[in-house]
């Protein structure tokens, strides 16, 4: 008896005494396995640095709060994730940390995932100290997420992500199960590296909850985080959500808003917005009921309309749930706005949106504007806001002069970097954010062994190298550069044999500007791949060698989709005899591509069968387009068959603020008048949401076109003159209103 006794003992204590936590160390997807098959409560799995190509990671273990299980590189940022590869975690008390992805892109629909499948998700798990860097699928419209955080009291911190280029969220909260709802997340201190514009609906940054579960709580957390250059479209921060805090973080030089789409009962506090007067650079958006904007700080924002320092919407009366709800019982308060143009009140009215902001206050902000214009626009009735005790310098519409006071500020850089009124005394003190506000640094955020790039310009950044006259001379000093190089050209005439393919971006530019002169035999001269860009400055670029054969360019991209938006400049330069076919355009783009900037200057295009730029391949309708800023300066176009822009955006998303075009003191003369011309104009403009057209002159031409087809855009038409050319077109294509078009000081007549 006293045997059994003993052995028992010895048991309970064996049983009871603590398990000794095992780091072990993997080198291949094989050991991984059995690692995982084999780990405990406490435990550690060490992936050795270097590259694991095509590794779908599936993290599922159960650890405690206690001793939670981790899996992390042996070297924080020496162990590289590429080729097609995931992350999934599963289970319970689960921590990831210290991984590279990049050079690769997922086979799935997101690179990180908080769940293995539906029925299995992560809870009170975490991944931090990771990066994603263009980890991109091919195709750029490939709907994609790099991250999706599921399940509950999950935190995503100190992450580093760059170079989102398709079409999806950067990091997105799902709650489409009970599983994932009133989720309690944290996502903190992680740098949102620059994200180019994605030219459609779907490049949200981040994004909390969908339109189907916008009545459910999240109670997310998003604190402390950096958005550098966050570019993909509208809406930076998509809330789709209720119950969720946006605190202490900073958006620098982002295009786009802090949204409030949908959800209840938001937080917007502390946040920093810093514009740098860059174009559509923006605040906070606010929809829905029981919002707080408190003590956010917004200075040199220059984007309007939906895009505005602060934007507060009308609502869809008794609005389904994907629409737009009245805003009610919210407060705006405290919230500094230095040098940002616009502040919207009731926006988006309009036939459907004509629920007013209710039961609102707006109270102790503080507005400087130094041009002292009047940064409100109002667009209904505001009569619901209550306006109480704000600063501004200068007068403020009628409707509103009651709840502000107006005298000169004077701002000055206080310790924190803010600008607060100079001399401040206690009689101020209750205006615009708190002295104590902190200012997040960048280098709080991400990792501090993974670079934050800084901004360099695309072009000739590089070295210069000397090119001599002959056969394929340029398409070798192209094939031979670097990114940002210059090719500079002696006089003579160059002869090209082949495509040059430009992965890169080069200048070609004429040492003896008029004294170049470049002719091929190809069907393009270039074409732009993946990081492709060009610049052309004084060379005269002939076609007259091209084949005889229909659909020629000068320029054209690739004929698959790209990631990279690249760019275009011509300038000091002749192209000539795009004749020797029909439909030899100068630009020819494929779908799927995308240009940041296109710019012609003191340049001069004659002879050509096709259009100049042709920018309508993105024909679905789906919102999607071809190029960002395309501007025509100082520019002769004589004898074009086709028009000199085709620009196409279909569609009614108003989630871009985009395509812009500019032409100013430039002339067309017979242009857009060939058979083959579908567009059977000069210039069409279609869906461009902000055109700008002064003092051209359009002669024995096809007429400008330019179709209204969403938002509110921007059309200028100043002081041009027509010469036998039909009267421009403008039409409103969904819409009854009244074109928006200014015009002024133009002139059409019959003949010189």
């Amino acid at each position: 008896m006293k045997k059994i006794t003993f052995a028992i003992i010895v048991l309970l204590a064996l049983s009871t005494s603590p398990v000794i936590a095992e780091t072990k160390l993997v080198d291949d997807i094989a050991a991984y396995q059995v690692a995982l098959n084999e780990v405990q409560p406490g435990d550690t799995i060490l992936l050795k640095n270097g590259e694991w190509a095509d590794f779908e990671i599936l993290f599922e273990a159960l650890g405690t709060a206690d001793k939670p299980i981790r899996l992390a590189a042996q070297t924080p940022g020496k162990v590289f994730i590429t080729g097609q590869s995931n992350l999934r975690l599963a289970g319970e008390y689960l921590e990831v940390s210290g991984l590279v992805f990049k050079n690769g892109y997922t086979p799935t629909s997101s690179v990180i995932a908080f769940r293995r499948d539906e029925q299995h998700v992560a809870n009170n798990s975490r991944v931090t100290a990771t990066v994603i860097d263009g980890f991109n699928n091919p195709e750029r419209y490939e709907n994609e997420s790099w991250v999706m955080l599921y399940g509950k009291h999950n935190r995503f911190d100190h992450n580093h992500l760059v170079g989102k280029s398709t079409r999806g969220v950067t990091l997105a909260v799902r709650l489409n199960s009970a599983a994932s709802q009133q989720n309690h997340h944290r996502i903190d201190h992680n740098y949102f590296g620059p994200r180019p514009i994605l030219g459609s609906n779907g490049g949200e940054t981040l994004r909390i909850g969908t339109s189907h579960y916008s009545l459910t709580e999240s109670n997310t957390v998003v604190e402390n985080n950096y958005f550098d250059r966050c570019d993909g479209e509208l809406e930076i921060i998509s809330n789709k959500a209720g119950g969720n805090k946006f605190i202490g973080n900073v958006f620098y030089q982002s295009r786009g808003t802090l949204t409030m789409r949908h959800g209840n009962d938001t937080l917007v506090e502390k946040n920093v917005f810093l514009g740098n007067g860059a174009d559509h650079t923006g605040g906070i958006r606010v929809i829905n009921k029981r919002q707080t904007v408190r003590n956010n700080y917004l200075q040199d924002l220059k984007g309007y309309r939906f895009g505005g320092a602060l934007v507060v919407m009308n609502g869809v009366p008794n609005s389904k749930i994907n629409r737009y709800h009245q805003v009610e019982d919210s407060v705006i308060e405290n919230n500094t706005f230095v040098n940002s143009d616009h502040i919207q009140i009731a926006a988006g009215s309009d036939f459907e949106r004509t629920a007013v902001p209710v039961r609102t206050g707006f109270k102790n902000n503080l507005i400087y504007v130094e041009s002292e214009q009047d940064p409100f626009t109002i667009y209904d009735d505001v009569s619901g806001i209550t306006w109480e005790n704000n600063l501004i310098n200068t007068a403020v519409d009628q409707r509103l002069a009651d709840g502000f006071v107006v005298r000169q500020i004077n701002p000055a850089a206080a310790a924190n970097g803010l600008q607060y009124p100079k001399g401040e005394d206690g009689s101020t003190q209750t205006y615009g954010v708190s002295r104590d506000l902190t200012v997040l640094d960048k280098s709080q955020t991400g990792v501090d062994w993974y670079p934050k790039l800084t901004q360099k310009p695309r072009f000739d950044h590089g070295a210069t190298h000397q090119v001599r006259p002959g056969l394929d001379t340029l398409a070798t000093a192209a094939r031979n550069a670097s990114d940002g190089d210059v090719l500079l050209l002696s006089e003579g005439e160059y002869q090209i044999s082949r495509i040059i393919h430009l992965d890169k971006a080069i200048t070609v530019q004429a040492q003896a500007p008029g004294n170049v002169t470049i002719r091929y035999e190809r069907a393009a001269l270039f074409e732009l791949g993946e990081g492709g860009s060009l610049k052309l400055d004084g060379v005269r670029i002939s076609g007259s060698a091209a084949p005889d054969s229909a659909g020629n360019s000068v320029v054209r991209t690739q004929r698959r989709s790209m990631l990279n938006n690249y760019e275009l400049v011509v300038q000091n330069s002749e192209v000539v005899d795009l004749n020797v076919n029909h439909s030899f355009n100068f630009l020819t783009v494929a779908k799927g591509t995308f240009a940041q900037r296109i710019r012609l200057a003191n340049s001069r295009f004659s002879n050509v069968t096709g259009a100049i730029l042709g920018l309508d391949h993105e024909y679905e309708d789906f919102g999607i387009y071809n190029a960002e800023y395309v501007t025509i300066d100082n520019v002769v176009f004589d004898t074009i068959d086709g028009d000199v822009v085709d620009y196409y955006r279909g569609g009614t998303d108003e989630s871009t603020f985009g395509p812009h075009f500019t032409m100013t003191q430039s002339t067309l003369n017979k242009v857009g008048t060939g058979k083959r011309n579908k567009s059977a104009s000069s210039v069409l403009l279609h869906g461009v949401q902000v055109a700008h057209l002064q003092d051209n002159k359009v002669i024995e031409s096809a007429p400008i076109t330019i179709n209204h087809t969403v938002g509110e855009p921007v059309t200028k038409l100043i002081d041009n003159r027509f010469v036998a050319t039909p009267k421009t077109q403008i039409r409103e294509l969904y819409s009854d209103q009244i074109d928006t078009a200014e015009l002024r000081g133009n002139v059409y007549q019959s003949g010189e």
